[in-house]
């Protein structure tokens, strides 16, 4: 039975990208984007598969609502893609309270409040799948990115959990992290920047590699998502997918990173219990 996908930040990228390959695959899309007329143009070709839904993910008050209206027209949802999101570039110090906020806002809290109101549906199928579009920055983080990462960190807690919690259920949960892909990521108009001061170096360096960045990454967003389905597809889904040479090759290295440092400290650490 082909499946029902909603989609956030549909319009571009990631959710673009895998809107398509769902309605290659014969299934049927709900793009959901605050602005909704990027998909035009697939809504006009694919009638009877693509449908749009004008939400903006940081209204959590609007979750329910919007699945619950997903679900009165097509009966189900199989896959929900907390794909939207936006990048941040500043070093920790000069990134303000609101700026932190607003990135959790969309990052945590919308994908939380989706996931929140799908996972009902799921339980009462036993079937369905939840994919978080994270990062590689949700494994590891470095100058420039912390508050971006922070937001990714959180989801991916958030992630393991619900995935340990919803398996017995059937249901499903993919991470995907990628690295740098060809989206409008990068993009100057769309990435938030805080305020620089010229202190940190490092941050400086970053600055200008996001933007020299835009429309060079390696990385090709429809392979990617085709990879993504046939994850889910998969008889066996992993939790993590990093997407990527970079991803691959910062998330094991951050890896040997964190063995290294318990390894090194692994007998004092382990000294620390009450003494029999």
């Amino acid at each position: 039975m082909n499946k029902v996908w909603l989609v956030t930040g549909a319009s571009s990228g990631f959710g673009r990208a895998i809107a398509e390959a769902a309605l290659a695959a014969g299934d049927v899309v709900v793009g959901a984007a605050r602005r909704t007329e990027g998909l035009d143009d697939l809504v006009a070709t694919r009638p009877d598969q693509m449908e749009t839904l004008r939400l903006d993910v940081t209204d959590t008050g609007a979750a329910e609502a919007a699945v619950r209206d997903v679900v009165a027209r097509h009966g189900r949802i199989d896959v929900l893609v907390n794909n939207a999101g936006r990048t941040h570039v500043g070093a920790f110090e000069e990134t303000t309270e609101r700026e932190l906020r607003d990135l959790f806002d969309l990052h945590v809290f919308g994908p939380a409040a989706l996931t929140r109101a799908v996972l009902p549906f799921m339980r009462e199928r036993r079937s369905g799948a939840i994919v978080q579009m994270s990062s590689m920055g949700g494994q590891m983080s470095f100058a420039g990115f912390s508050a971006y990462s922070g937001t990714k960190f959180a989801l991916e807690g958030l992630s393991e959990g619900l995935a340990d919690e919803v398996a017995e259920y059937g249901v499903k949960v993919l991470i995907v992290e990628p690295g740098a892909f060809r989206t409008a990521l990068f993009d100057t108009s769309r990435a938030g920047v805080s305020a620089d001061s010229g202190v940190y170096a490092k941050v400086s360096a970053t600055r200008g590699a996001v933007d020299g960045g835009d429309g060079v990454q390696p990385g090709d967003p429809a392979k990617a998502a085709a990879l993504i389905l046939a994850a889910l597809d998969a008889e066996v889904t992993p939790l993590h997918l990093p997407l990527g040479d970079d991803a691959v090759d910062a998330v094991l290295g951050h890896l040997d990173q964190v063995r290294g440092d318990i390894a090194a400290w692994e007998k004092r650490t382990r000294a620390t219990v009450f003494d029999a």
